[in-house]
């Protein structure tokens, strides 16, 4: 079982490709919230990869956040994930974003622990 207190920590400098412009999210060239998403579940995942039996991988399921503030083209731009739960497969996590002004986003993310072979022969 994967032990509550678990973190990893990803990061990304806002450019031209994760902005709201280009990911077609919104149209100013901010960070976008599929962006701030994408970082906040590589957090997450690397929080609990070390830590997997060999074979499993991890998937995210729900994602619920806030995106309080924009961040500027080169910004540095860090999410840190925590694990809260771990009930079964079923994993909880808080995670939050932040650039050099403060937090600009946070939430709750669920994954679950799966074996990868039978995952991906789901696509058969």
């Amino acid at each position: 079982m994967l032990e509550k207190g678990l973190s990893a920590s990803s990061e990304t400098t806002v450019c031209e490709q994760n902005t709201a412009a280009v990911m077609g999210s919104g149209d100013l060239p901010v960070f976008a919230t599929p962006a701030m998403v994408a970082l906040m579940e590589h957090a997450a995942m690397k929080a609990v990869a070390a830590h997997l039996p060999e074979g499993s991988t991890t998937v995210g399921a729900e994602m619920n956040v806030s995106h309080i503030k924009p961040s500027a083209l080169g910004t540095v731009v860090t999410a840190t994930a925590v694990l809260t739960e771990a009930e079964g497969r079923r994993l909880v996590f808080n995670v939050g974003a932040r650039d050099a002004e403060g937090l600009i986003g946070e939430g709750v993310h669920v994954r679950y622990v799966v074996d990868r072979e039978r995952f991906m022969g789901k696509l058969r």
